[in-house]
């Protein structure tokens, strides 16, 4: 049987002690050596758990992909390693300023991409959210 290695295992009770809930969950999962599920990230301080950038889309989203580049590197991963990515955001109107910036964390990468608009997220002050699946190169056989 293979374990999956679980990258910054939490449980809710402490990320959200409002909503009185009790999963155990992990911030990434690392499948079969090769293939890394990150959870959805936001503008929040992993370590912290502190909410940043409250208005900010831009801004939030930089966190985001800041987490995920931090938490890539941590799978043994890196953001040229990025296959699919699923992009959501509360409003609209924030697409262009979101996907402008993530962008930037993304030339010459080419993921396949999903945007979805939804109601709200656990933290009303989030804007965006962004979820990605990635590999581990396999460094034998190259990249």
């Amino acid at each position: 049987m293979t374990t999956h290695k679980r990258i910054r295992p939490f449980n809710t009770k402490e990320t959200y002690p409002e909503q009185n809930l009790d999963n155990d969950l992990s911030q990434g999962v690392v499948a079969r050596g090769t293939m890394v599920f990150l959870r959805g990230q936001v503008s929040q301080d992993l370590d912290t758990r502190e909410c940043l950038h409250i208005g900010d889309a831009t801004a939030q989203t930089r966190k985001a992909m800041e987490n995920i580049q931090m938490l890539l590197g941590e799978a043994g991963s890196c953001m040229d390693h990025i296959c699919r990515i699923v992009v959501y955001l509360t409003d609209i109107r924030h697409r262009d300023e979101v996907y402008q910036e993530m962008g930037k964390w993304l030339k010459g990468v080419h993921p396949c991409s999903t945007g979805i608009v939804v109601s709200a997220f656990a933290r009303p002050e989030w804007v965006v959210e962004i979820e990605v699946t990635a590999v581990i190169p396999d460094v034998v056989g190259g990249t």
